[in-house]
């Protein structure tokens, strides 16, 4: 979800310029910085720019400056050092060591103005326009940071299929070494008891499908397939992912504490290696 985007229009002596920038969050949570007098415009670019990056941490500053010789910006550098000086004693008091105050000062409320306070002349949709164009070059960020990242979770998840099919070769000596575990440990018993022949056969059965693992690699096996088909989708999946890459991580681990093998459990810790760095990527997914 990590992005950024410029856009610039101009119109009617007015040169906008609006910037992106996106970082990871689960929700949409987004600051939008405009000059106060078109204020009025926030809650509609908040909506735009949802509605266009769905999710993220987003910030959204825009700056209007008239072109006009005899009308430049204007800075009233008195309040702004009314305001730097109370932010600077507050910041202080409370032991911040915020670097940023200068900026917070600059921006606040009428600080800047532009000496051609025309407000007839309505930019709104210019402004929008701009807005466009920075999400428009955002989203183009995303795209090509998206494609990056399907590669190195493609390259995650054919490994951990890979590091599955290396548990067949130990699953079946597995078996077979509980199996004569077993019997051994019966036939060295100084307990000397009658044994059913057929009795200790269905419970040897029982307890050995306690230990089958097959199931597991069945669902952990479709459950890869899923993520593949999800991922391939052309839309927001990212929360789905999520979900998927947490039933992985319930097959792996109980194949891991099924096992009962330090060859299938040291496979199974390069698994869940694997998976971490899925579930890391993942939160950078919409």
């Amino acid at each position: 979800m990590t992005g950024y985007g410029l856009g610039r229009v101009s119109k009617d002596n007015y040169e906008i310029t609006a910037e992106i920038k996106t970082l990871n969050s689960k929700f949409a949570d987004v600051s939008v910085r405009i000059p106060a007098q078109w204020s009025s415009l926030e809650i509609a670019l908040r909506k735009q720019v949802v509605d266009a990056l769905v999710r993220g941490k987003i910030s959204l500053n825009i700056e209007i400056l008239s072109k006009n010789d005899d009308s430049t910006t204007l800075l009233d550098e008195e309040l702004l050092g009314q305001y730097y000086r109370q932010f600077k004693s507050a910041s202080e008091k409370l032991n911040n060591e915020s670097t940023d105050l200068f900026r917070l000062a600059l921006y606040a409320p009428g600080v800047i103005g532009t000496g051609d306070d025309n407000l007839n002349v309505d930019i709104s949709d210019a402004i929008k326009e701009s807005v466009s164009e920075a999400l428009a070059k955002c989203n183009m960020f995303r795209i090509q940071e998206g494609n990056e990242l399907s590669s190195k979770l493609m390259g995650y998840l054919n490994l951990i299929g890979e590091l599955s099919e290396k548990i067949d070769a130990f699953d079946k000596q597995r078996i077979a070494k509980v199996e004569e575990k077993i019997k051994l440990g019966l036939a060295n018993s100084k307990t000397k008891i009658e044994i059913d022949d057929n009795r200790f056969e269905q419970e040897l059965i029982y307890y050995i499908e306690k230990l089958d693992i097959s199931e597991e690699k069945v669902r952990l096996a479709n459950h890869l397939s899923y993520y593949s088909e999800v991922m391939a989708e052309d839309k927001p999946n990212g929360k789905k992912m999520g979900f998927i890459a947490q039933e992985l991580g319930r097959e792996i681990n109980t194949i891991g504490s099924k096992a009962n093998n330090a060859d299938i459990q040291r496979i199974v810790v390069e698994m869940k290696e694997e998976l971490e760095k899925i579930k890391e990527q993942v939160l950078n997914i919409l």
